[in-house]
């Protein structure tokens, strides 16, 4: 920052500033001779393997390194394990191995070297517009607190090194990523001094005409502002204490990113922010008496200046939503220039910067699941203990084992649950993706839907037009989304599959001059054990469920009740009905009676040679039916008194009518040969045909006259060596 004072940044060039350096951060971290030795052998080492100095962006790697472990030393501790870390992190894996590192520095070091390359290796491949999902990858990979500090810390070095590096491109997406990443992480730790140079220097980067005109105003007004604060407060200071009021005030300049973003939502110029000088007093008071000692410090300042009642905020009558308490005012200074002062008294303060209503929560930035374990991180390098870097040593982000963080093959970066499933990536992807998923290459190796992402992992999802989800596809997915996602396409595969079979079941009836009550067919669709209307369609549609037979089922519902009266067969008379007899073929009953009047059901349509029963129907008439007629059950189990032996009595008659279901390929010339050989077999009459065409394929129903099922078996039989042919059946 621009009044800040830090250590020294001059580019390190030399070999005797970079010993120099490397002799002030030995001395910090107390490193014993052994671990002096150690390290110059393993830089020495380096420099015999020929090993670059410079990085892939030719930057010095030395110089880089030993930047970084003086910075982490002056602004959070000089850890010995940490610092080792940050010197050896560029030689790790390259020049020197793991257990290298774990036999010459201990398991702590290797361990954070391990989780500093997995982070490197990753941000090579990260989504600059998906920072929110990166960061949770970093955390999750390095389940190390101190590792996340270091990277933050490597950030500032880079960031102070690239001013003039002639990638530009490259230069603005560091950053835009130390902006949006690095700076929130800092802000979340209480490291406010690097969060607010890194928001500076990113500013820097990506509008250099800006920050120039912002930084160089505060420059040449530095003396002259200091001196404005001092001004403004040591009156309000003796007002306050006449009063008897105890408290801490304490007055401070917006840095430069601040004071730019107040002029971009103000559509202001620097000159009327009204907040570029900032006073807080802090009231130290008992419970009971902190809205009248903040009200009372309120009269005070606006009694000897001059406040803008526009600028008045109340949020100790009426708190924020989020918990935060403060009386803030604008009042106008000495030479015309506006202050902002907030009141507070040291509980309010408490919470607004620990609990719910903490600052980087009210100034907009996003709030995670990260929230009360960062803060618990920032009171403990806030308490300014001794050695806090060993508290945090065996601090684990235990909340990321919740997560996984998985890449597409372009770099999109996707958070997903524990135990995720490239299924559950598929269907993160996009709905489509997910519903014709059949596998997935991970990490360059094939995979199966049911395989379980791992943090890091690039993922390419493989998809087949012919896939579709299946019911089974909820036992693999762990996300709700998922599942959500699955249901909903299973759902409206259900639905069209259920359409069609509507389409179907009405179609046909259609055929048949039937028309269809819809309370009727309700009753008969929970009658067949349905609780769903449309598994009902769906398995008319797959050919589970004959239509033709629901629809003989349902003219049976239809039929008018029996009368009250109960006759049985023994006692009913028989009359010969010529008009609706089919010839002297039956035998009904105990003795051979012939010439009596029957009639053969519609709803099986029986041919001589089939098994058949009889039915005596309320109008006298026998009623011949299959013995395995769709019917049966239900006439045998509420008639069985109106029941009779039928056999036929050994002869042909007339030829009987009998539906055939035909499936097959929509040839050219392929209906003329079906018709064809029925009209040659002996005993055999096409008397209706009925054929629709889709896709190729063609379905269709034949009315066939026969004398009997000997006659009907060997026209089936011919038919079906017809080419093209798939399915011939009776219904």
């Amino acid at each position: 920052m621009v009044t800040d004072a830090t250590p020294s940044r001059l580019p390190l060039s030399s070999l005797r500033d970079c010993k120099a350096l490397y002799d002030k951060v030995a001395q910090e971290a107390s490193f014993s001779a052994d671990t002096d030795r150690m390290l110059k052998s393993i830089f020495r080492q380096a420099c015999a393997s020929g090993m670059s100095p410079f990085d892939a962006k030719g930057l010095p790697r030395m110089a880089m390194s030993l930047e970084t472990a003086e910075s982490f030393a002056h602004f959070i501790d000089a850890d010995r394990n940490i610092i080792l870390a940050i010197l050896l992190c560029d030689f790790y894996g390259e020049s020197v191995s793991h257990k290298e590192i774990e036999d010459c520095c201990g398991a702590d070091v290797a361990g954070m070297l391990r989780a500093i390359a997995q982070v490197v290796q990753y941000s090579a491949k990260r989504n600059l517009h998906n920072q929110d999902n990166f960061r949770g990858l970093m955390l999750s990979l390095a389940d190390d607190i101190r590792v996340i500090i270091i990277m933050i810390v490597r950030d500032l070095v880079l960031m102070r090194r690239i001013n003039n590096h002639p990638d530009q491109e490259w230069v603005a997406n560091m950053a835009f990523e130390a902006n949006v990443l690095y700076a929130q992480l800092a802000h979340r730790l209480g490291l406010y001094k690097i969060k607010g140079e890194l928001e500076d220097l990113s500013l820097k980067y990506t509008n250099r005409e800006i920050y120039k005109q912002i930084a160089n105003k505060l420059n040449e007004t530095k003396r002259s502002r200091d001196a404005y604060i001092e001004k403004f407060i040591a009156p309000v200071k003796q007002k306050l204490e006449e009063a008897g009021l105890t408290f801490s005030i304490k007055g401070r300049t917006k840095s430069i990113s601040s004071i730019w973003a107040k002029m971009r939502k103000q559509k202001v110029d620097l000159d009327r922010i009204y907040d570029l000088f900032a006073i807080r007093v802090i009231i130290d008071t008992p419970p009971e008496k902190e809205k009248s000692d903040c009200w009372l410090a309120y009269s005070i300042l606006t009694d000897m200046y001059t406040p803008n009642p526009a600028r008045m905020r109340d949020w100790i009558s009426i708190p924020k939503s989020n918990g935060y308490e403060s009386l803030h005012a604008t009042v106008m200074g000495p030479d015309s220039k506006w202050v902002e002062v907030q009141f507070r008294t040291r509980r309010m303060d408490l919470v607004a910067e620990k609990g719910l209503a903490a600052h980087w929560r009210y100034k907009g930035v996003k709030s995670d699941s990260t929230d009360q374990w960062m803060n618990n991180i920032r009171d403990i390098l806030e308490a300014g203990e001794e050695d806090p870097m060993q508290l945090m040593k065996d601090m684990r982000l235990d909340i990321y084992t919740k997560e996984v963080y998985a890449f597409t093959p372009k770099g999109d970066l996707f958070k997903l649950p524990a135990g995720a499933t490239v299924l559950d990536f598929a269907f993160y992807i996009h709905t489509n993706v997910g519903a014709h998923c059949t596998g997935a290459i991970v990490n360059g190796r094939h995979r199966k839907i049911s395989h379980t992402i791992q943090s890091g992992d690039t993922v390419e999802i493989l998809t087949s037009a012919s896939q579709s989800p299946k019911s089974d596809w909820l036992n693999i997915v762990v996300s709700s989304k998922s599942r959500n996602k699955i249901r909903q396409k299973l759902n409206e595969d259900l639905q069209h599959r259920a359409d069609l079979g509507k389409e179907e079941l009405l179609r046909r009836a259609k055929n048949r001059k039937i028309d269809i009550d819809e309370a009727t067919l309700m009753k008969l669709i929970k009658k067949e054990g349905y609780k769903y209307v449309n598994e009902f369609f769906a398995d008319i549609a797959d050919n589970k469920l004959d239509a033709g037979k629901i629809i003989t089922a349902y003219q049976l519902a239809t039929l008018p009740d029996d009368p009250v009266e109960r006759t049985t067969a023994e006692d009913f008379e028989l009359i010969r009905d010529d008009e609706d007899s089919y010839g002297e073929v039956l035998t009904i009953g105990e003795k051979s009676i012939k010439g009596l009047s029957y009639k053969f059901a519609r709803c099986c349509n029986p041919i001589y040679g089939d098994k058949v029963f009889g039915f005596i129907s309320s109008d006298g008439v026998v009623k011949i039916h299959k013995a395995d007629c769709p019917n049966a059950r239900n006439i045998r189990s509420r008639y069985p008194y109106r029941l009779i032996r039928v056999n036929w009595s050994g002869k042909a008659g007339s030829e009987l009518p009998v539906q055939l279901r035909i499936l097959g390929n929509d040839d050219i010339g392929i209906v003329s040969n079906i018709t064809s050989i029925i009209s040659k077999e002996p005993g055999a009459n096409l008397r209706n045909i009925n054929l629709d065409s889709n896709d190729g394929l063609f379905q269709g129903y034949l009315t066939v006259g026969v004398s009997d099922n000997a006659v009907l078996s060997s026209v089936i039989r011919k038919i079906k060596t017809v080419k093209g042919v798939k399915d011939v059946s009776r219904i």
